[in-house]
Order: structure tokens, then sequence, then C-alpha cells
């Protein structure tokens, strides 16, 4: 009886927990079996592997083959384990040595030739291996995105027979050379916007201070085209950030390539998506938009056309930060830091406050419109800017010249995060409390100011801190160490839905 032991990696999430990969082979009737929480994938790699190892000319075993994957109570999933099992047949009949397989660590799907497929998931299982300080063998299609972990060492192989002759010592893999990566600008400018001077000014105090923002206004003001400038504004995410993003991607459905590293993730998932795609779900567990936006932008357009089930799902994130999946058999978190702006018209029809087209719609259908959206959720949007139409005239006067392009703009953006960042390490919306009441610091006007505001509109202690927190962005910019009465103003004139449903009581 013999025994051999491969290390590999599962990654159904964005943490990759090392799997033992143990074969045993004994006399008796042959068999293949796998145990150890197998799926189907894993399961039809008996003929894979069988079909590989024989196209590539090794003796296939005809014996009794036990393959363990160990932990017994994690789900193995895929066709990564391939690899690993292959190399263990071979080095339980003598057809490879076992002494030096504990450097490695194995992932790859065979095909039948023998030939390495790529998987997905990667990225998280290049961070586990090289903080393991095991060195990597994978299918050559994944090298780009594996060598983006630092401190790791990948060794990309075509073939089964070029991962053998390696171990051997008969002809040594290479590892693989990081390549230049370019990052890309956002393709959108602020400056191809004519007018709207407020929803740019909210624009750039969101992205200062890392503010959720809802725009509502008529179609066609702009609304959508203000949003998707954002990302041209904000600051560049630093190297840990762009890593997190890039393993989220990593396991999700879309996948990830290297040409995305370092890019600002910008989700815009449509109104008639589910809860699951959303916040996350599956079995195993995948990450929902909300985690494929982690450090970057998630853009829900048309908001009050998403089911309320499925924005109700976005309370808890909004605040923590992040989700958690539990359903009876397992428990799943992902990190959800994303910035939020969304959309929407301000009544069924679209046109209240129009000055194109009258509204059609009575102050019950209207209410009921905004009803959609319940009080808890909009506590968490801490700026709501409405979006009016333009006058003709007005769109015609306006020169390109004269309009400020994202450049200028981002160079102010990054000059408050700076001040924040050296301040409290932090955004002004990521805040706490009591951090609130050392940094956010008022005089007497202000104070007096928002207590009005609070009382006469009943506002909730919630947006009594947000309120601060707005202002605070805006001092920034404005290079004032002490909240202004102004400052509270304006951040309270980001609030348009508080004013008009005082309107509806």
């Amino acid at each position: 009886m013999t025994l051999a032991i491969i290390y590999s990696r599962a990654s159904s999430g964005i943490e990759a927990p090392l799997v033992t990969v143990e074969v045993h082979l004994s006399y008796g009737m042959a068999g293949f079996n796998i145990v150890g929480l197998p799926e189907a994938a894993v399961k039809e790699s008996r003929d894979r592997v069988r079909s590989a190892l024989m196209n590539s000319h090794f003796d296939f075993p005809i014996r009794r083959i036990t393959v363990n994957l160990a932990p017994a109570d994690l789900p193995k999933e895929g066709g990564r384990f391939d690899l690993p099992i292959a190399l263990g047949i071979l080095a339980a009949s003598d057809q490879l040595p076992q002494h030096e397989l504990s450097e490695y660590e194995f992932v790859g799907e065979l095909a039948l030739s023998g030939e390495l497929r790529p998987i997905k998931g990667v990225l998280p299982v290049a961070l586990a291996a090289a903080r393991s300080h095991r060195q990597l063998i994978i299918p050559h299609h994944n090298a780009d995105e594996a060598v983006l972990v630092k401190q790791s060492i990948i060794l990309p192989s075509k073939h089964l027979l070029e991962v053998c002759a390696h171990l051997r010592k008969e002809k040594i893999l290479l590892p693989h050379i990081v390549s230049e990566h370019h990052t890309s600008s956002s393709p959108f400018d602020l400056s191809d916007v004519k007018g709207q001077q407020q929803g740019k000014r909210a624009l750039e105090i969101a992205a200062a201070g890392r503010h959720s923002l809802l725009f509502i206004g008529p179609p066609g003001t702009g609304k959508t085209m203000l949003a998707s400038r954002l990302s041209g504004i904000l600051p560049p995410i630093n190297e840990d950030q762009a890593l997190e993003s890039a393993a989220i991607a990593s396991v999700s459905s879309v996948g990830f390539h290297a040409s995305q590293w370092s890019v600002l993730p910008f989700r815009s998932p449509h109104h008639s998506s589910s809860s699951a795609a959303l916040v996350g779900g599956g079995r195993p567990p995948r990450p929902g938009e909300i985690s494929l936006s982690h450090h970057g932008v998630l853009f829900l357009d048309e908001l009050p056309e998403f089911n309320r089930h499925v924005l109700e799902c976005l309370r808890e994130p909004l605040e923590s930060g992040c989700i958690t999946i539990s359903r009876a058999a397992y428990q799943t978190s992902f990190p959800a830091q994303f910035q939020f702006i969304a959309a929407m018209n301000p009544c069924p029809c679209g046109y209240a406050g129009s000055t194109v087209s009258p509204c059609r719609c009575s102050a019950d259908q209207i209410k009921r419109y905004l009803g959609r959206l319940s009080g808890p959720l909009l506590d968490r949007i801490d700026m709501q800017v409405e979006v009016a139409h333009l006058p003709p005239a007005v769109l015609a006067e306006i020169k390109e010249n004269t309009r400020e392009c994202s450049k200028q703009v981002r160079e102010r953006v990054v000059k408050a995060r700076d001040v924040q960042l050296v301040r409290q390490n932090k955004c002004n919306a990521a805040l706490t409390v009591p951090e609130l009441d050392r940094y956010g610091c008022l005089d007497e006007c202000a104070q007096s100011l928002l207590n009005q505001v609070i009382v006469k509109f009943n506002l909730s202690a919630r947006l009594y801190h947000r309120l601060i927190k707005v202002a605070r962005t805006i001092a920034d910019l404005e290079e004032s160490l002490i909240i202004k009465e102004w400052h509270i103003s304006e951040a309270f004139g980001y609030r348009y839905l508080d004013k008009v449903k005082l309107l509806f009581n």
C-alpha cells in the first residue's frame, strides 16, 4: 500500500483554505473513489485524470485508488483539483519523486490530452500560497493574474508533462516575470456635462468625503451622465485595495483579467437584479454587486424600480462595509466598502417640477412613489440632489473651454481626501460618533442652525451626524478647520427629499 500527499487550495471565497490531496493505492478490486465533499465537477475529474495520464504515456495503476480531499467538511468545487490528483497518483505509484512535493502547491484543470486549462479564483490561491511560503504551479493562462501578488513564486505550465519534468529536475519551470500594467483612466470627463453646477458640486463633495449620493430629476437632465463621471474624479486606489478588489473579481462569475489591475470598480446593475445578484449568494456563495464594487462605486439607476426587498438588503452593508451570507450549511462574509450613488425620477411620470412637460401625477401617486424608498434607507444616503431641466438658451451659451475637466476637480478631491487621512486616517463618511465629536468641530452659529434644522424637519439622530459629516467635507474643501454656518447650510441643501416629504405631511 502506498500513499502520496499533494497540497492544493480551494477558493470558492476570497479566502483560499489549504486542501490536502491524499492519494492511497491498495490491492483489491480496481476502482477510483474521491471523498471529502466533492461536487459534480470534482467527481468527474476521475475520467479527466485517467485520460490525461494515459495520453501523456504514464502508467495508470490497476489498483484501488482512494483520493481524500481534506478537510472533509469543506465543500470542494471546480476542476482545480485535477492537477494535484494526477500528481498524487503518479507519486503514489512511484512514477514521480515524493520528497519535494511539500515545497509546492498545485491548481489546474486537465484536458483529456494532459494540457492545463485555466481556472477561476487563482488570485486568492496565489496570495495564500505566498503567505505559506510555497511555490505555486498553475496553468500558464493564469500566470499574469497570479503574479500580481508580491512575494509569490509563480511557476506556469502548459502541460502535465512539463510539471512532471520539473519535479524530476529534468527541465525546470521558470518563475513568471511581472509584466507592466497600465492603469486606464475613465473615458468620461466632467467637462462633457453642460450646466448642472449644483450636481457637479455635489459630485465633488461626495468624492472628497466618500459620501453616498442620490440624484433626483426628470428624464434627460443628466443624472446618469453625472453619476458616470464620479469614478473620473475619485483618488486612485492603492496596491492593497487593488489586490482586494481583484481577489473578489477573481472568485466571481465574471472573473478577473490582469488588464483590470488597479482600475477603480464601477458597477451599475439593472433594476431587475435579485437580492442574491446584488448582495451575493448561491451555492457555493459568490460575491454580489456590492462586493464587486468594493473600494469603488455602486450606481443604481432608476432606484425606485428596484424591488423593495432588494434595496433593504443594502441597509446593513452601507453601515458596516461588509456582507455576511448565512445559510443552514455555511456562513460566508464578503467585504463591501463601496461608495453608493443612485438616480431616480421625482414621480411616476417623471416630470414633477419640470419646465418642459407637465406632471400628470396626483399628490397621492407621488407620495406612494416616494414611499417605495424606506426611511431607514434614505437616512443612509448622505446627499439628495435635485437635477433640473436647463433652458436651451443656457445650454447654447455655455462654451466648452469654460467648463472644468475631471482632472481639475480631482486635484481638489485628492487634496481634501489627504487632509482627512492625515487628521483621522479615514474618510469623513466613515467617521464614528466619538470620532465625529472629536473632529467635527462646529462654531456656535453652525450648531444653532443645525439644531433648528433638526427640529423643524424632524430629522433622525443618524441624519444629525450625517449632516455634520457632509459639512466637515465641505469645510475640508475650503481648508477650514472649523465647520461654519454656511457649511451646515450647504450640507442641508443637499437633503432634497427631506424637504419634499415635509410638503406631504
